[in-house]
């Protein structure tokens, strides 16, 4: 049995791992990454033109950017991962080695996950980021002068990076700068964590960032997930389009599920069935939390994980037991 799942743990790990590479170099992956940075970097200027909620707007417009954006990276990427080698016929290749159909399945989740995980981190620093910028809402206001040397060290280093590997060493420049700028990014974040916005190296800083603007951006990874494992199990019987209209459906359909199946209320058994089908997305929207308690409690979290985990699981085992049957050659 050993010798059986050790080669089933590396074909995995291999299927993955190609996965998460060709994704990266995909040029729609990184395009989405810089309009999700550009967006970023406005948001503090949209929010501006409120009375006394720019804060609050601020992390609204954060959140939903990064929502958005794992949204179109997952569709885009399992697409692109398992409808594109469906419609040239590399499959059949990769299922011949022989890979069981539910490795390639599995594989391909893993590797768009993993994707998906790095811009999510990318993303959630460029929140984080902002949210320290805050508003400049005065006259008086200056600049935060620390965080926007910062973030252009971090752009700056990382394509400077990448030309240079690109250049000398043939390195895919998109890759090589979305990989370089997570990891400058986190070096950044850990001297802010000691710069307050005069430039002095002092602990009160730390106080700038706040554990709510992780636990909502976890929250969403969590939900992006299942968009993941949808993605998955509508590349593998459509197309493109036919991928992103479904996808985006359950998406939109999942954020109003507590309204309609609401209005159900003289069908018990009906809003029961259809709540166990559609995932609520509501659920990892933190938007209420925003503008009444500012707080997610650490238990919120471990049930939002939780019921993510069951419903991928759940779609993921939809997606092998439809894989089986799908005729590839």
């Amino acid at each position: 049995m050993y010798s059986t799942f050790l080669p089933m743990g590396t074909r995995l790990y291999t299927i993955t791992r190609n996965t998460f590479v060709h994704t990266i170099r995909q040029p729609i992956y990184s395009v989405i990454i810089v309009i999700s940075l550009l967006l970023f970097m406005l948001a503090p200027s949209i929010s501006l033109y409120t009375l006394d909620e720019d804060v609050k707007l601020l992390r609204e417009l954060g959140l939903s950017t990064l929502f958005l954006a794992g949204l179109f990276i997952a569709i885009f990427s399992a697409t692109g991962a398992v409808t594109e080698e469906i419609e040239t016929g590399t499959i059949t290749t990769v299922l011949s080695k022989p890979v069981p159909r539910p490795v390639f399945v599995l594989g391909k989740f893993g590797g768009v996950a993993a994707a998906v995980c790095l811009a999510h981190y990318i993303n959630t620093v460029a929140f984080v980021l902002a949210v320290r910028h805050g508003v400049l809402t005065t006259a008086s206001d200056y600049p935060d002068w620390p965080v926007i040397t910062a973030a252009a060290s971090v752009v700056f280093l990382a394509i400077l990076a990448s030309a240079l590997l690109n250049y000398f060493y043939d390195w895919n420049f998109p890759a090589s700068a979305v990989l370089l700028g997570a990891l400058f990014a986190a070096f950044a974040v850990v001297l802010l964590l000691f710069v307050d916005r005069d430039w002095n190296i002092t602990p009160s800083a730390l106080e700038t960032f706040s554990l709510f603007d992780l636990y909502a951006s976890l929250l969403l990874l969590f939900g992006i997930f299942i968009i993941i494992a949808l993605a998955v199990l509508f590349s593998a019987r459509f197309n493109v389009v036919m991928t992103l209209t479904c996808c985006v459906s359950v998406f939109l359909f999942g954020l109003i599920s507590d309204w309609v199946f609401g209005r159900l209320a003289g069908h018990p058994w009906l809003a029961k069935i259809g709540s166990a089908l559609i995932p609520n997305m509501q659920v990892f929207w933190v938007s209420d939390a925003i503008y009444e308690t500012g707080k997610i409690p650490p238990i919120y979290l471990a049930m939002g994980l939780s019921y993510a985990a069951c419903y991928t699981l759940g779609i993921l085992a939809l997606s092998v037991a439809l894989f089986q049957r799908r005729q590839v050659g």
